[in-house]
């Protein structure tokens, strides 16, 4: 085996791929690797041949007007890999791009593995229908996704996720603060409203408005929000100046993660922030709201499967951090959660951080590495030069 093709589709998948072939160079050096690739990628020696950039796009309605440039893409791909057989193909999370690439490759003979399991445990179930007898391997980062994977008949294998192999659960505060230049005696609440100007929209003046509801009732809380861009910043401001113009708050540019480490609790946009903010140890309330037309699809059709939204609560299988969607998503309601836990008894508080500590554990396991054993192991017969 000496060239894969790989895909991410958004900036995580672009780090994730990233290590996975600096991961498989160190075991395999002679493997070359093509496709759409980010920064991460690329300075890990991927030729990229699309930039990621035009796939960083999310929801089911919101993809529409990018859908025709995005099917040329696939389309021009397919017919080089199909042409030129690669000796492998890696999507890396991005499924709706992935699957059916994978598919039309795997036909043709080109072995495929799926780095992130798609959430089809979670909702829209039947896209397992399109990956059993398309793919010869689904590396989940999820211990209970393998189960799921394999009464489908798909083979599977865990390997840890990349982000329990970062973060160091429950850092110090004190260093944390002093590294971002606030204050050690105050109570800070941490506001990540989501990375994406969409996110940000549906999210802040809501977050915002809580916020300035518990300023009020709590004069000692510091509330801060990072923000990667300037125009992040500047629509994160004039949100607040609409939603709560006698906020102080502190916006820092980028360090969402330091960020995590310094604050005593989190108001967040549900996704993979959740899972950082729990493998760091904090006490958190989630929030996710959608395009209107997104959520009356996933609750005409049912597409939503599972008891929980947030992946702590599903890993745990129990509700460790309070979640709202759509409707739900009120200053109020928001004040209240986080209000429930700066109160929390403290034998409550005691379980929650002894359970997030047993997940950081069960998701710690060199997971890039992992990863790239398990690919060549898998592909043995063919890892020859």
């Amino acid at each position: 085996m000496k060239r894969i093709a790989i895909i991410a589709g958004e900036a995580s998948g672009d780090l994730l791929a990233a290590r996975l072939i600096l991961a498989l160079r160190a075991q395999a050096p002679h493997l070359q690797f093509e496709g759409i690739a980010g920064p991460e990628m690329l300075a890990a020696g991927c030729i990229g041949l699309f930039p990621l950039e035009k796939f960083s796009v999310m929801g089911l309605v919101e993809v529409l007007p990018r859908l025709p440039e995005l099917l040329s893409i696939r389309k021009r791909l397919l017919q080089r890999w199909l042409a030129d057989p690669p000796d492998l193909f890696i999507g890396v999370d991005a499924p709706d791009l992935n699957l059916p690439i994978e598919k039309k490759l795997h036909a043709a003979g080109v072995p495929t593995v799926h780095y992130v399991s798609p959430s089809v445990w979670a909702w829209r179930a039947k896209r397992v229908r399109k990956m059993r007898g398309n793919l010869d391997l689904m590396l989940a980062l999820f211990p209970f996704e393998v189960d799921f994977y394999r009464q489908h008949g798909i083979p599977a294998e865990f390997v840890g996720h990349p982000l329990a192999d970062e973060v160091e659960f429950d850092a110090c505060r004190s260093s944390a603060r002093e590294q971002l230049g606030l204050p050690q005696d105050r109570r800070i609440l941490a506001i990540l409203p989501g990375s994406r100007r969409g996110e940000v929209r549906r999210m802040a003046f809501d977050f915002l408005q809580a916020a300035e509801q518990l300023r009020q009732r709590h004069p000692d809380l510091l509330f801060a929000t990072p923000a990667i861009n300037r125009p992040l910043r500047d629509e994160l401001e004039t949100i607040r100046q609409q939603a709560a113009p006698g906020l102080p708050l502190t916006v820092l540019d980028g360090q969402s993660r330091t960020l995590m480490q310094v604050a005593d609790y989190i108001l967040m946009a549900s996704g993979t922030a959740v899972l950082e903010g729990m493998l760091a140890g904090r006490l958190m309330v989630a929030a996710y709201r959608v395009a209107p037309l997104t959520a009356w699809i996933i609750r005409t059709f049912k597409l939503l499967k599972v008891r929980f939204v947030t992946l702590p609560n599903n890993l745990a299988n129990e509700a460790l951090v309070p979640e709202f969607l759509q409707e739900a998503i009120t200053p109020d309601n928001l004040a209240q959660a986080l209000e429930q836990l700066f109160a929390l008894p403290d034998e409550r508080r005691a379980y929650i951080l002894q359970r997030f500590h047993e997940l950081h554990g069960q998701l710690r396991k060199d997971a890039s590495h992992c990863a790239a054993s398990v690919i060549l192991r898998h592909f043995q017969h063919n890892t020859q030069e």
